[in-house]
């Protein structure tokens, strides 16, 4: 039976890593699914710095739908061993502050490295990791598609009709488009937002390069202004006003043999606004010229593909669902790298999209009320990446600013990432489903850390700054000083690490550390971060001392 004869439970739009662990996930759960792309792999893509939280939701996937060859893409050695030697370390999140015309200032950067208490994360080399899960998909059952552009969509109560541009046709029950920006859904239908609901505006340029710099080599410095972990190791962020550069490494490990590194520049256009007689290139080298220290890292460094440039990257949709169609991921909207967020919001969509579609698929119920969680959910979360990215980028400024924004940030993610693995802890030492869903049920929908109070007053707390002070109301120096009042008074960030202490700019807590973190939380901690911490990154947390458990 060819494909066009073939009738299948979901059609997907967009073979990329989203729609391609969609489609191993439900055909791994018995789902006829036909796999779809206008291009062919391996082929370049972008999102290539992981955080701990992309991984565990991969591991979800992987223990949900019977997937377990997905947590190849958890560790740096899987990757390596098993798709290729071509991907870099990421053993922090790094951030130096610059100045138009001035050498970077030594006190003005930040890093934060947690080993032993989260998973890890590291650079994808995503033409090689992206091809390695559409083949998975394949293997999984899916039929693939590839080099197929969608022409048009017909939507009846019966199901889909999916045309190809030389007059193919594939019937399925429902189609799920997670082919990003150009969404053949979204043009369909019209779901675009002529102005995209954002607050936070950013246009970017990238490429990959041979020759880098390493970022630790452009300086000898002093040990107190030296990072326990070399800044080329991690994901190297250089903010300027309303800006940043970034440095993402694949030659940064001995596991690698791939000796490219990924460069690129995203800034405001209301600041940068693009000139049209310079190239992708000449954009780059004017504005990355104005900061010495940016400009010397990407000095002499030579292009192996053509630069790519996109204007405005923010775009936002209407709505994600509708009878017998979903939107999944950047097909959905888009806001910024900056925090690395795609690849960990994708993995969530996942999550939530592949059990709704395995249970309208068993009672025939495709309906755009049955998808309406998942609808409301993705529109909160591009919200929430919306006011932590424009918070970052109105902080770039101001270094007291910038540092409670990123302390904001950093726990949030890192205890949505340790909420995430307490419910798959759960889920493996009983198969209870339940424990996914309940994770979906914080009543601050959208939220990195969605369903305690504390957190939410201090999110909510840094967003009232940040519009104060880009309404010229106050001062940076003013919202610094309210979102630090907070910041030092909450009891839910593990106080040894630094979090509260405004002179530590490297957070790379060691065992004394950690068990003076241990002992705070028996005494002082919140009830919830004690008992996350201890079952879900707890077996760093369980530290003896002579001869007896901390807990």
């Amino acid at each position: 039976m060819s494909p066009q004869t073939k009738r299948f439970d979901v059609a997907i739009i967009g073979a990329g890593m989203g729609g391609s662990m969609l489609g191993a996930a439900l055909a791994r759960s018995g789902l006829q699914v036909l796999l779809i792309d206008a291009g062919t792999h391996p082929r370049f893509a972008v999102g290539e710095a992981t955080i701990p939280y992309t991984n565990v939701s991969q591991r979800i996937i992987a223990a949900r739908y019977n997937v377990p060859e997905l947590t190849t893409l958890c560790t740096l050695k899987d990757c390596a061993r098993t798709i290729g030697p071509t991907f870099g370390t990421k053993t922090h999140f790094g951030f130096l502050r610059h100045e138009e015309g001035k050498p970077q200032n030594p006190r003005e950067t930040n890093e934060f490295h947690t080993p032993g208490l989260l998973h890890e994360a590291h650079h994808l080399y995503r033409q090689d990791v992206d091809a390695w899960v559409f083949h998975l998909a394949v293997t999984c059952g899916c039929t693939p598609l590839q080099d197929f552009r969608v022409a048009d969509i017909d939507f009846e109560d019966s199901g889909v009709t999916l045309h190809g541009e030389q007059g193919e046709q594939f019937r399925a029950r429902y189609v799920v488009d997670a082919s990003g920006y150009r969404s053949p859904i979204a043009k369909k239908f019209g779901l675009r937002d002529e102005i995209p609901v954002f607050k936070h505006q950013s246009r970017s340029m990238f490429t990959h390069v041979h020759g880098i710099t390493h970022t630790d080599d452009l300086w000898d410095r002093k040990p107190e202004h030296t990072p326990p972990v070399p800044w080329y190791e991690g994901t190297v962020h250089h903010t300027f006003h309303r800006g940043w550069a970034w440095v993402i490494g694949f030659d940064n490990t001995p596991l690698s043999r791939n000796p490219l590194c990924s460069i690129g520049l995203t800034v405001d256009p209301r600041v940068y606004p693009k000139n049209p007689r310079h190239s992708v290139e000449e954009d780059f080298a004017d504005i990355t010229s104005r900061f010495p220290d940016i400009e010397r890292q990407y000095a002499g460094v030579t292009p192996v593909r053509e630069w790519v440039s996109a204007d405005r990257l923010q775009y936002s949709s209407k709505r994600t669902v509708g009878d017998r169609w979903a939107l999944l991921g950047h097909a959905a909207g888009f806001i910024d790298p900056l925090f690395s967020y795609g690849l960990a919001n994708t993995g969530d969509a996942v999550n939530r999209l592949a059990w709704r579609l395995i249970r309208a698929c068993q009672d025939g119920d495709f309906s755009a009320e049955r998808f309406s969680d998942y609808d409301e959910w993705q529109r909160a979360r591009f919200h929430y990446n919306d006011e932590i990215v424009n918070g970052g980028y109105t902080a770039f400024d101001h270094f007291e600013f910038w540092k409670a924004v990123f302390r904001v940030w950093v726990w949030g993610n890192n205890f949505g990432t340790f909420r995430a693995r307490a419910g798959l802890t759960k889920y493996q030492k009983d198969g209870s489903d339940q424990h996914f869903k309940d994770l979906e049920k914080g009543q601050y929908l959208g939220y990195d850390w969605p369903d305690h109070e504390g957190y939410k007053h201090l999110f909510d707390t840094m967003v009232a700054q940040v519009d104060a002070h880009q309404a010229g109301k106050i001062t940076a120096h003013e919202a610094a000083e309210t979102l630090w009042e907070v910041l030092e008074g909450a009891n839910f960030m593990p106080k040894p690490f630094g979090f509260q202490k405004r002179s530590v700019h490297f957070m790379s807590p060691k065992p004394p550390v950690i068990a003076r973190t241990a002992v705070w939380l028996t005494r002082h901690g919140d009830p919830t971060v004690r008992k996350m911490l201890l079952k879900s990154g707890g077996q760093a947390l369980r530290l003896r001392f002579t001869g007896r458990k901390i807990f």
